[in-house]
């Protein structure tokens, strides 16, 4: 494989395309042997990883500049062609679910995959490809809308997260001022935002409806692979979360702002956990990654050969630029089984949980991909994928010094106890969102009444100090995830749980390590349920799992903080 910046794009012919896929899957069909099956199953597999490995390209070098106008065009093409194959893949998840091989390719690939594969005949239709090419380019637009904000403040030009570096600011002026900033930009596109989110709103409803679902919310729980339970059951968590997390999370901010010496926390002071300052990495990012390298050649020998690959072809991209798309995320190009992490550095401790966080998920990839006999087996659903993620980040403790030096320990306590306080704002999310398509029709004005009403019951704390805009409801509008990836936010709270079930078991000397590596192995080979049993992971939905959780967060926690206090 090349470098990652000297891959070549071509967009492939999607014409010719079809009709070799339509030809493989001809041969599936009149197989007279399993062999034969066989074997043209997995070249329909695997038939269109280089045209993935291309969308995937474009969709990367697309963020790196929202404002490159090739790479626009080409996503554009993308969103539009996409949807177009819907029909020859249920023809393909039709042929797949009858087979007469069925039960033996099951034997070899796991029943999970035909379940899948029964789903798409309730989820693939002709009817939904124009809502869906609207759908992608609304998500564009969002992006392109997102990415354009900037604002003068200290001398610098700053985004969204440029200004988030100046908010854990010890200058408590500096932290307020950049917050205004912050909040004027997302009010001066809120109109643009309200008119993109009804929209994409409107469409989904759409979708779901011209598929006979009765509304959204059964549709969504299907396509996000939530066989295991209900809206019904997450609605219990929310409670749960709600009875015995967010009371944590209130004496957590009230020890913070104890700590700070204020009467009354604004969410400007919410991520400043010292007065002197929290702990920030050293080093720039290519000294940051060499720093990384050695941790995971220290981790694991299967952990070293993943990061070595990545540094060797150059496989991510760190550096905050304008025009660049907000946030972090990781992808994959199918054809060299290789991941990708894009991310937004800002100086603050989150470099450091990129470094964890999104390369966790890109182990998981990595290691499952030459694992795994397909490469549609070898990612989960998201409930599953971020606990690759979350417990990477807790295993990746020991190894702080190296980016922190003697802050390493207040980075710890930092960084754990964030993880348990982002919980309440995770399932808040989640229940705007059920709110939102109960009631499709809702106006902005009660998309903000929503969240408010959300906010205040699982966030109690939460203060905007005055600003009308954000105090009225407009907070929402920050979390890419409503507009982009709908109902997948609650996934990382469930992810939450699971990840401080390992770290408990790390803490207790127990083999976390691989269960992890278990876990990383299962890819999506089995359902959500099966896959934490066998990686030894209790089922966070059930009230006793978020009890326990709690109560080892808050035991572990006043350790951490100790440790830190006595440096």
């Amino acid at each position: 494989m090349e470098k990652f910046k000297d891959l070549e794009y071509k967009r492939p012919d999607i014409k010719a395309l079809k009709a070799q896929y339509s030809a493989a899957l001809k041969r599936f069909k009149a197989a007279n042997t399993f062999e034969e099956a066989h074997e043209a199953f997995k070249e329909l597999n695997t038939m269109l990883e280089p045209a993935e490995t291309q969308m995937v390209l474009v969709h990367i070098r697309n963020t790196m500049n929202m404002a490159d106008k090739f790479y626009d065009a080409e996503m554009n093409y993308w969103n539009g062609a996409m949807p177009k194959l819907m029909p020859l893949f249920k023809k393909s998840s039709e042929a797949l679910v009858s087979s007469p091989y069925r039960k033996q390719l099951e034997e070899i690939y796991g029943e999970h995959l035909f379940k899948d594969a029964e789903v798409q005949q309730k989820l693939i239709n002709r009817r939904i490809i124009i809502p869906s090419v609207k759908e992608n380019r609304l998500g564009t637009e969002y992006s392109k809308t997102a990415a354009a904000c900037s604002v003068e403040f200290m001398g610098e030009k700053c985004n969204f997260y440029g200004l988030l570096r100046h908010m854990q600011s010890v200058d408590r002026e500096e932290r307020k001022a950049a917050f205004n900033e912050w909040a004027k930009l997302y009010e001066g596109i809120s109109p643009k935002l309200d008119e993109i989110y009804g929209k994409l709103v409107k469409l989904r409803v759409k979708k779901a409806k011209a598929l006979g679902f009765d509304n959204y919310i059964d549709y969504v729980y299907l396509s996000r692979e939530r066989y295991d339970y209900t809206a019904k059951d997450v609605a219990a968590f929310r409670e749960a979360v709600r009875k015995y997390i967010t009371p944590l999370c209130e004496k957590l901010y009230a020890d913070r702002a104890e700590a700070l010496g204020l009467d009354k926390l604004q969410w400007y002071d919410e991520n400043l956990v010292y007065p002197d300052g929290n702990a920030a990495p050293v080093g720039t990012p290519d000294e940051l990654v060499k720093k990384a390298q050695d941790m995971y050649a220290t981790i694991s020998p299967e952990t070293k050969e993943f990061f070595d690959f990545m540094v060797e072809h150059e496989l991510f991209d760190f550096v905050t630029r304008e025009n660049k798309h907000l946030g972090g995320y990781m992808t994959q190009l199918p054809e060299y089984k290789a991941p990708f992490i894009f991310s937004n550095f800002n100086g603050t401790s989150a470099d450091i949980d990129v470094l964890t966080h999104e390369a966790g998920h890109a182990f998981q990839y990595y290691y499952g991909s030459r694992r795994l006999p397909l490469n549609a087996l070898v990612g989960s659903t998201s409930e599953i994928n971020e606990i690759h993620s979350m417990t990477m980040e807790h295993f990746a403790y020991p190894y702080m010094e190296s980016f922190f030096g003697e802050k390493a320990d207040k980075y710890r306590f930092a960084h754990f106890t964030d993880a348990i306080k982002t919980i309440p704002y995770l399932v808040a999310v989640d229940e705007f969102q059920h709110k939102v398509f109960e009631n499709p029709g809702a106006t902005p004005a009660d998309r903000r009444r929503f969240w408010k009403e959300t906010e205040k019951k699982y966030m109690p704390w939460r203060s905007y100090d005055g600003n009308e805009f954000l105090e009225g409801g407009g907070f929402w509008m920050q979390k890419q995830h409503i507009f982009l990836y709908p109902f997948y936010y609650v996934d990382y709270a469930l992810a939450a749980l699971c990840a401080f079930s390992l770290y408990r078991k790390q803490t207790e000397g127990g083999d976390a390590w691989n269960d992890y590596l278990t876990l990383c192995s299962l890819g999506g080979k089995y359902g959500y349920f099966e896959t934490l049993e066998r990686a030894g992971i209790p089922i966070p939905l059930k009230e006793e799992t978020v009890r326990a959780a709690a109560e080892f967060c808050e035991l572990q926690a006043e350790k951490l903080k100790k440790t830190a206090e006595a440096k």
